[in-house]
């Protein structure tokens, strides 16, 4: 069974996502609340796989997945935010995103983005 993190400061949205992705196949074996602790929990973890929403207090998504992707190259993250400006879309895949989701979302969403990782 594949893992999960799930970073997000949303406490609904990370229940939303634990349950598609449990739902899936994968084993939720971590969360956080900011960019800051979904580093750390990263680093503690080693998921197979990172949703990380981009407007976080403390840690930005963006800062902290380039953090991520300077301990391990080949993490997948895939990046979650309410907004569905181009820029973050862009910013996000630039520096290694492996995939972007835009709030609200649904399950088939969800799993189009994460199928393969």
């Amino acid at each position: 069974m594949k893992k999960a993190l799930i970073v997000d400061d949303s406490l609904v949205m990370r229940m939303l996502l634990k349950r598609i992705l449990r739902k899936n196949g994968f084993e939720v074996v971590g969360e956080a609340e900011n960019g800051l602790i979904g580093v750390e929990k990263y680093q503690e973890i080693n998921p197979d796989l990172v949703t990380m929403d981009i407007t976080m207090p403390v840690k930005d998504g963006l800062t902290a997945l380039k953090e991520i992707l300077e301990i391990n190259r080949e993490a997948n993250v895939v990046m979650v935010s309410a907004m569905g400006q181009q820029w973050f879309v862009d910013e996000a895949l630039k520096y290694g995103a492996k995939g972007f989701l835009v709030k609200p979302f649904r399950e088939e969403n969800v799993l189009k983005v994460i199928q393969g990782i």
